[in-house]
């Protein structure tokens, strides 16, 4: 698949964005404590790949643990449409796109997406967890 440039948005509508993305070259769904909680399921790009159009005003930063992501939310509606992280062991800054808030992705392409399983559970991201089917 090639990069395409998707569109994005909280439930109501104050947060928008562009992002481009390579849903080829992988999706992820991570068992931490956050992720696992709101089902989360996404893609990383850098930072550079990712416009917010609308809505810096209208978004809330929850943070935890190491400190080291942004998990932003919509202050109206409540949604988290993307969040921003800089972690070195994982390439440095980027931006972590829900993708269930884009809203012009057909679910079909984003059903033929590969998926890593993260371990954030145990802080080991390197392998696995030894169960994924709740994700």
């Amino acid at each position: 698949m090639p990069t395409t440039t998707y569109h994005g948005s909280c439930h109501c509508g104050a947060v928008r964005y562009e992002a481009d993305i390579d849903l080829a070259a992988g999706t992820s769904k991570c068992n931490c404590s956050i992720c696992s909680k709101a089902r989360h399921w996404g893609t990383s790009v850098k930072p550079e790949a990712f416009r917010l159009l609308s809505g810096e005003d209208a978004l809330r930063d929850y943070q935890f643990n190491s400190r080291s992501m942004h998990h932003l939310f919509c202050g109206s509606c409540g949604m988290r449409p993307f969040g921003r992280g800089d972690i070195p062991e994982l390439g440095g800054a980027f931006v972590s796109i829900n993708l269930a808030c884009l809203d012009d992705l057909d679910p079909a392409v984003l059903a033929e997406s590969p998926v890593t399983y993260c371990n954030g559970r145990d802080n080991d991201w390197w392998h696995a967890p030894k169960e994924v089917r709740h994700l």
